[in-house]
């Protein structure tokens, strides 16, 4: 079963400077709840910031059945 704390690791390290959430929506280990806020996302379409985060996921997207994703810029927090 793959933990949140997974998650929220592997993007911790793929967005250095951003806060994350990461919640297992349903106890379940399978359906997730993120939230990423990182400079990164700073003038991005929401679709890009989705693809980054899935990029950043990929080694563990296997193994997530739903994610539930909220990207935000600093200035949007």
């Amino acid at each position: 079963m793959l933990g949140a704390g997974e998650i929220r690791d592997s993007l911790e390290r793929a967005f250095r400077d951003a806060r994350v959430e990461a919640a297992d929506a349903t106890g379940t280990g399978d359906h997730f709840a993120v939230t990423v806020v990182s400079p990164a996302f700073a003038d991005k379409t929401l679709l890009e910031r989705h693809q980054m985060v899935y990029a950043a996921l990929a080694a563990l997207m296997p193994r997530i059945h739903a994610l539930q994703l909220r990207t935000l810029a600093p200035s949007e927090d």
